[in-house]
């Protein structure tokens, strides 16, 4: 959706909306798949790893889960759902593996913004073509949508997570000190980035270079 349609959207009155609850995104070298328990099945082996953890997924090292059934049983609860949240199952379309997951959720229609996150990839995808590629296609997905804003929530502590997010063009908006507990009982600040409708040509842009360099 170009600028002026997504102007026209919103003057016409319409309500900024989320994909269907059934719909499959397509990236370039991507595809999100809507998380199902089958999937989450998928995702136990790649993501139960120590490193991922480690980088704050699901609250830190405190929540990892002792096997594959216990992972299922928990990220079926932990992940976003219900009708303001979208979750998904990233797989590498070239192989057909499952490499990760991430979200859109916190979807405000009044105030035209949502969020993205609860991302995890397993190892063997970092620094490869997949978090821009699906970046891309969630951010498309919100803009195209109708949203205004997108916004980003991280642990301030976690460099690599925060690195990557500039490194999208979003613009760092607040720290909230201590506003939520991670799994170890310790208090976690919470960095807020977002990226605004007018922004998005030139963060597709740089994306869209990222993912034909990877």
């Amino acid at each position: 959706m170009t600028q002026s349609a997504h102007t026209d959207v919103l003057a016409a009155g319409a309500r900024p909306e989320l994909p269907g609850a059934d719909a499959v995104l397509e990236g370039a070298r991507i595809r999100l798949e809507p998380l199902t328990e089958a999937g989450i099945r998928e995702l136990a082996p790649i993501l139960r790893v120590p490193e991922v953890f480690a980088g704050g997924f699901g609250g830190g090292p405190a929540a990892y889960p002792a096997d594959d059934d216990a992972f299922v049983a928990w990220f079926g609860g932990y992940h976003p759902a219900g009708p303001t949240a979208r979750s998904y199952l990233v797989r590498d379309a070239q192989t057909d593996l499952a490499v990760g997951t991430t979200s859109l959720y916190q979807a405000n229609a009044a105030r035209g913004s949502v969020t993205i996150g609860y991302t995890a990839y397993a190892p063997l995808a970092w620094g490869s073509h997949v978090n821009p590629d699906a970046k891309h296609t969630l951010l498309a997905a919100a803009f195209d949508g109708g949203f205004h804003r997108v916004t980003f929530e991280l642990d301030a502590r976690n460099e690599r997570s925060a690195a990557a997010v500039r490194k999208l063009g979003a613009t760092q908006d607040a720290l909230l000190r201590e506003d939520r507990q991670r799994a170890d009982g310790t208090w976690r600040s919470t960095l807020v980035f977002s990226i605004l409708v007018d922004e998005w040509p030139q963060v597709a842009a740089g994306l869209q270079q990222r993912i034909r360099t990877a």
